[in-house]
């Protein structure tokens, strides 16, 4: 079972679907310099690409889009994940903003838009969809004392470093989703580091020797995952 924690603050990462440029271009600039991550998609098929490849926290998702439209999206997210969803669109019809909530999407916002509303709307989101904080983590035989930084297997303390603990810690949070080598490198060492994705090939070799337990699968070209326990 995992109890999900705040680790404090860290910048939120933001997936932005939408396939006109000029649109597309003043979304990414003004969340990025509001203090966003921006991963951005231009159609239904690279959105749902980057949702299976990263990790993110908050989906903004135009409905209009080639190939797969915002409904598509929505209704392939939401049977894999709770992840928020602001759906932004110029058709503004009750008939497209209740199908749009039938989809569970959080919020829902219309063109022409102000970006300062939007950036509250996703604030508001973000703050409502916050995860519940505990102390603990736990999977199987592994207990994770996030507060005291220590990790037991069977009630035997496993000597972690804080790469090591950062890093499973981050993937148990994301039971049952792979997590991409580059992912896990902007969010245990930072965005600012940019040295060899190997170290992190190291650190999982040096967490599985420690816990003597075949948690962690490897997924060959991309990551690493945790499967949600039964």
């Amino acid at each position: 079972m995992v109890y999900f924690w705040k680790r404090g603050e860290c910048m939120k990462h933001l997936l932005v679907v939408e396939d006109e440029f000029d649109i597309q271009e003043l979304l990414q600039n003004y969340l990025e310099h509001a203090g966003y991550q921006v991963s951005v998609a231009e159609d239904g098929v690279q959105a749902l690409e980057l949702f299976h490849k990263g990790s993110y926290d908050l989906v903004l998702l135009d409905l209009m889009l080639p190939k797969i439209d915002g409904f598509g999206v929505c209704e392939v997210i939401r049977r894999e994940s709770d992840l928020p969803i602001l759906m932004l669109t110029a058709l503004d019809s009750e008939a497209h903003q209740l199908r749009g909530f039938d989809l569970k999407i959080d919020d829902y916002i219309t063109k022409p838009f102000s970006m300062s509303v939007l950036l509250k709307k996703i604030e508001a989101v973000l703050r409502r969809c916050q995860q519940p904080v505990s102390k603990l983590i736990t999977y199987k035989e592994l207990v994770m004392d996030l507060s005291a930084y220590q990790a037991f297997v069977n009630d035997q303390i496993i000597e972690l470093t804080q790469r090591e603990f950062d890093l499973l810690s981050d993937l148990l949070m994301n039971q049952g989703k792979v997590m991409s080598r580059q992912s896990l490198l902007n969010r245990v060492w930072g965005y600012d580091y940019f040295g060899d994705e190997r170290i992190v090939d190291t650190h999982i070799k040096n967490i599985r020797k420690k816990l003597n337990r075949d948690y962690i699968e490897t997924i060959r070209g991309v990551g690493y995952r945790i499967d949600k326990s039964n």
